[in-house]
Formats: structure tokens, C-alpha cells, sequence
């Protein structure tokens, strides 16, 4: 027999490990996630450099790419684990997200298009460092890190900015998915 105190011990161990296997389901899911969309965003900043005419159209193309890409990406990891780690509410809040971001960016604010190019990168983080308050301190440092570098470029990179953006935003998300899945 186990007294009252051993009892409470041992619950107290399987509720952390349950929150471990949790963090990591997170973790293994949105690193492949970031790792993925990391890669689009790495394309669509140098796109931005090459042919900056076509700024628009290309993350247009680039998004329905990723959106497309990420409900794979979850009925995939579905099929393989059992666990539904991408359903309809993500879709849903990423749509409400991304709307409001127009509205606030284009109906609002009326950001030129180097402002833009800021502004979507640090929105989204925003996000990411809210999310790290609920499930793990790398989604935060993620997307402060972003955030802070997305600044220092846009005050001091001059016309290198989308190639800056490229390696700080895409490669940023690429190297936060790689650590995710060594945590």
C-alpha cells in the first residue's frame, strides 16, 4: 500500500509527464509548421528582392501555398498519430487573422510597402509570443527574436531590407522549427 503522500507524488510525476508529452506533440507539429512556412516566407522575401513589382502577387500565391500546405501538413500528421493537431477553428482563426491584418494594414493604416513589409512579420509574431505564454517559452523567444531583428531592418538595412527579412524571418521560423524538434 502507498500512504496519501506517495500517492500525491506519483500523480504529481504522471501529470508532468503528461504535460511533457503534450509540449512535445506541440512542439513536433509546429516545427514542421514552422520549418514549412519558414521556407515560403525565405522565397517570397527574395522574390520581394528580385522582382519588387510583383510584392503582391507572389505572397498572395505564397499564402494559398502555405494554407493549402499546412491542412496537408495536419490531416498527414493525423493520419500518422491519431491526435487532429490542425482542425477547422486554426483555419478558421487564421482567415479572422488574416483579415484583420488587412483591414488594420491597408483600410487603417495605409502602410507603404516597406511598412508592410514590417508590419505582417511582427503581427504575426505577435502571436507566436502570446501562444509561447501557453505552450512553450520557444514559440516566445521566436517570436521576440523575430520581432527585434524585423526592427533593426527596417531602420537600418536600407534597400537590402528584403533580403534581410529573408534570412530573419524565413530562416528565423526554419531555425525555430529545427530547435523545436530537438526540444
Amino acid at each position: 500500500m502507498i500512504d496519501s503522500k506517495q500517492a500525491t507524488e506519483a500523480l504529481t510525476d504522471i501529470e508532468s509527464m503528461v504535460r511533457r508529452v503534450r509540449q512535445s506533440r506541440i512542439y513536433n507539429f509546429s516545427s514542421l509548421m514552422l520549418i514549412m512556412w519558414g521556407t515560403l516566407v525565405f522565397a517570397g522575401y527574395v522574390a520581394s528582392y528580385i522582382w519588387p513589382r510583383m510584392n503582391g502577387v507572389h505572397w498572395i500565391v505564397l499564402d494559398v501555398i502555405g494554407l493549402a500546405a499546412s491542412l496537408a501538413l495536419g490531416a498527414w500528421t493525423r493520419r500518422r498519430s491519431g491526435v487532429n493537431t490542425f482542425d477547422t477553428r486554426f483555419l478558421a482563426a487564421f482567415v479572422l487573422f488574416a483579415v484583420f491584418g488587412c483591414i488594420l494594414s491597408i483600410g487603417v493604416a495605409h502602410l507603404r510597402p516597406r511598412q508592410m513589409d514590417a508590419f505582417w512579420p511582427i503581427y504575426f509574431m505577435m502571436v507566436y509570443t502570446i501562444a509561447g505564454i501557453w505552450f512553450g517559452y520557444a514559440f516566445v523567444a521566436i517570436g521576440v527574436g523575430i520581432t527585434a531583428l524585423t526592427l533593426i531592418g527596417y531602420f537600418f538595412a536600407g534597400d537590402w531590407f528584403h533580403l534581410w527579412m529573408a534570412v530573419v524571418d524565413g530562416g528565423g521560423l526554419v531555425l525555430g522549427g529545427l530547435w523545436m524538434r530537438r526540444s
